[in-house]
């Protein structure tokens, strides 16, 4: 489920499809995102998953779509 919403958010944020999304999706490497799509994204996904500001430590280790599921999984549980 968290991959669903994420994907579509994704979608969203950076004009492509959601389908071409995926659990190794690189933000950088196939998205082309710079410093401000990803302050965009944490933004948006601040709202959508009401989760507090990421912290630029939990940024930092964030490369992959499948890194950021992981991440929102363990703030949700």
């Amino acid at each position: 489920m968290i991959f669903e919403k994420l994907s579509a958010l994704i979608a969203e944020q950076f004009n492509v499809d959601a389908d071409t999304i995926t659990m190794d999706t690189s933000f950088t490497d196939d998205l082309n995102a710079d410093s401000v799509d990803i302050v965009d994204l944490s933004m948006a996904l601040e709202e959508e998953f009401d989760i507090e500001e990421l912290g630029e430590e939990e940024a930092a280790a964030i490369s992959t779509v499948g890194d950021l599921v992981r991440f929102l999984q363990s703030k949700l549980d």
